[in-house]
């Protein structure tokens, strides 16, 4: 199956939990084979709507809708999946196990195909060869090409990325950004990502959304966002690359 990008449009979409208004009539469209950010610091409700696009929690009121379709009304070969901030790998499997897990379950392939498919998803990674490494050996960011592996072995038609750079180094970064730029050439899969961390964000994605509050207060290209006079998009710029470029 080869995966074809989707779009994704959010409409006034509400969620509260207890009396925390945590997103507040959200509205954004995601363009088929996009890359994605979403943007903004901690507590704003990014990883709470990356949760409702793929399906993980239930709006208080308004919809999302991928290529037009509610989530119950999507069609059998569409196929998501989500990179979690933690990897949540299972350490006692080797980096094959886990790659291959999903295929084994679901029975897609014969086991001939599936073991083709694990070694093609880790040298896309660049972890050829790495099959039989338990992943309780891998290092943060081996742990989260892993993920991503696993992630593209389902050939999804949108990849979701929750805080892919947490807990790591400069180094790690760039290179997952690579490793995330270079599938861009290789699928049309339409990728969504939640981070804050601005740098990441800006190299990488087509588009980009900021998130304040609870809402979307502006969406651009890296450079409109660079260049954007929002107050809440210059004070999170601001802060973010306070000490870099001098005062």
């Amino acid at each position: 199956m080869q995966p074809h990008g989707v779009t994704v449009c959010i409409e006034k979409l509400n969620k509260s939990f207890g009396g925390n208004h945590v997103l507040k009539d959200v509205d954004l469209e995601v363009r088929a084979g996009e890359t994605f950010s979403i943007i903004g610091p901690s507590g704003t409700g990014k990883s709470i709507l990356l949760r409702h696009i793929i399906g993980l929690e239930t709006a208080d009121s308004g919809r999302i809708l991928i290529n037009e379709e509610p989530h119950g009304k999507l069609p059998r070969s569409y196929r998501s999946s989500m990179v979690f901030q933690s990897s949540a790998l299972f350490n006692s499997l080797t980096v094959g196990e886990n790659i291959g897990l999903w295929l084994r379950e679901h029975r897609i392939y014969p086991e001939q195909r599936i073991l083709e498919i694990i070694a093609e998803k880790l040298a896309i990674v660049g972890l050829e060869g790495k099959e039989e490494l338990r992943t309780s050996e891998l290092s943060g960011g081996m742990k989260k090409r892993v993920a991503i592996a696993r992630s593209l072995a389902m050939e999804p038609d949108l990849v979701l990325y929750d805080e892919p750079t947490a807990e790591l180094d400069p180094v790690t970064t760039d290179e997952l950004a690579e490793t995330i730029v270079s599938l861009r050439s290789r699928t049309s899969t339409t990728t969504i990502i939640v981070t804050h961390d601005l740098n990441f964000a800006l190299y990488l994605s087509d588009r980009i959304a900021m998130m304040h509050q609870g809402r979307i207060v502006e969406v651009g290209t890296p450079r409109e966002i660079k260049s954007s006079e929002n107050p809440f998009v210059k004070g999170f710029i601001r802060t973010t690359t306070k000490g870099i470029n001098g005062p």
